[in-house]
């Protein structure tokens, strides 16, 4: 490998042999030069601290850095550039380098050449910090900081106008069906499999922005109570409740599902809320929502699945959008609720339903894209730029799931108190709305 050769050919020939493979796109490095196939994405290696923090950190937090930092960038479809890059994997393409001592040489020569050797780089200041045991409230408190505390204006720019931030579920193909369809949906799903009837009480755990928490207390009259970590949501929350006139239906607290100390509600809804819990305080988890339950009321629980050996969200999300993320497959997750007393009833997938939803909210981060870096700053969006793309593809290539499971806390004699047929409890839909 010349040093005088066009630095791109050089990294390409460099990274054939580290991925074992031929490269799925176009290279082009800071001096003008490309190197490998033509017609897709082009990966934009912007300068030589990119390869350095490589080096530094050969796996998927480097090459996050160096994306959320803007050393490496990629012109064209990101999610397509993803997911060649994955295709190789899934097809076992990419094996781990056989190298001799002499080509091990011949790397680190070209490295000192290219001048990539040095310092380690900064961390881009968008990455998570945290400290202490995972999963203690204070580390739990400052998890979901780093996330929803972001900036109210952010999420309400990216998100439909109920600042829904979870799953959606699309029920039409008509062109002008949208992300804000899909989620008043998903929201009337959740209320119906929930059996609600005006006068309920509810539980919603992990409230959120208070999408489920408003939509159930507007539309089908219940009393809410929602928790959330989160201080900007829940000032969020409470002026939105006094725009609706429903403060005297939704109590909204800064309160730890550990903390529930309340009579038993008729009914619990928590959405994409148990991934933030940890693997070791899932027990527990599951164990408070039989307690905050009458007998015969009813769970909705959605929340997201992962295969058994990968159970976390991966580095880069762990790092730079949900620290401590913890996942498992949907059947250990059932198992749990049973060993806590709750009998499942309905497990419905809705695996493709986040790919649409997460598309969506992708299209928008990049009409909005000025306006959101304005906000945010450059490095931010770019770290919702990856997250967006690389959570479609996973949802989209089954490496992720998403689930919603309705359980019942029993009687002593074991009712349920369900229809008879499941057809029977979704076409159960209570007035859609409730006069004030």
């Amino acid at each position: 490998m010349a040093a005088s050769a066009p630095v791109a050919s050089t990294l390409a020939e460099v990274a054939e042999r580290v991925l074992g493979a031929p490269l799925p796109i176009r290279l082009r490095a800071w001096d003008g030069s490309e190197a490998g196939p033509q017609g897709g994405p082009v990966g934009i290696v912007r300068s030589r601290r990119a390869l350095r923090r490589l080096l530094w950190d050969p796996n998927e937090l480097g090459l996050a850095r160096a994306y959320v930092s803007g050393d490496l960038d990629v012109e064209g479809d990101l999610y397509e550039a993803l997911a060649l890059f994955w295709a190789l994997t899934r097809e076992s393409k990419i094996s781990k380098p056989k190298l001799t001592l002499k080509e091990k040489a011949e790397l680190v020569l070209t490295g000192v050449k290219l001048g990539i050797v040095g310092k380690r780089p900064p961390v881009p200041a968008e990455e998570a910090r945290l400290s202490g045991k995972e999963h203690t409230k204070a580390r739990d408190r400052a998890a979901i900081a780093h996330h929803y505390d972001l900036s109210n204006e952010f999420y309400k720019r990216v998100l439909d106008p109920q600042m829904a931030y979870s799953c959606g579920y699309w029920t039409s193909r008509e062109p002008g069906y949208t992300v804000e369809d899909a989620q008043r949906d998903k929201l009337d799903l959740v209320c119906t499999k929930l059996g609600l009837k005006p006068g309920m009480r509810m539980l919603d755990v992990g409230c959120g922005w208070g999408s489920l928490s408003i939509h159930a207390a507007k539309h089908y009259g219940v009393h809410v109570t929602g928790i959330t970590l989160s201080k900007e949501q829940r000032q969020f929350i409470l002026a939105r409740l006094d725009e609706y006139d429903l403060t005297d239906r939704v109590d909204v607290r800064l309160q730890d599902y550990r903390e529930l100390a309340d009579e038993p509600f008729d009914a619990i809804g928590t959405l994409e809320m148990g991934e933030h819990v940890g693997a070791k305080n899932y027990p527990v988890y599951a164990a408070t929502l039989f307690r905050m339950l009458k007998p015969e009321g009813r769970l909705l629980l959605q929340q997201m699945s992962r295969g058994a050996v990968a159970q976390g969200g991966g580095a880069f999300i762990e790092s730079y959008v949900a620290p401590d993320m913890n996942m498992r497959p949907v059947g250990q997750t059932v198992d749990l609720l049973t060993d806590a007393g709750l009998e499942v009833r309905d497990v419905e997938a809705i695996r493709e339903h986040y790919v649409w939803t997460v598309l969506a909210w992708a299209d928008t981060l990049e009409r909005k894209w000025d306006e959101l870096v304005a906000l945010v700053g450059e490095q931010q969006a770019r770290v919702w730029r990856l997250y967006m793309a690389g959570g479609a593809l996973a949802f989209a290539e089954n490496r992720m799931g998403v689930d919603q499971i309705l359980a019942v806390r029993p009687t002593a004699v074991g009712s349920a108190g369900l229809p008879r047929t499941r057809a029977e409890l979704l076409a159960h839909r209570p007035q859609a709305e409730v006069a004030r």
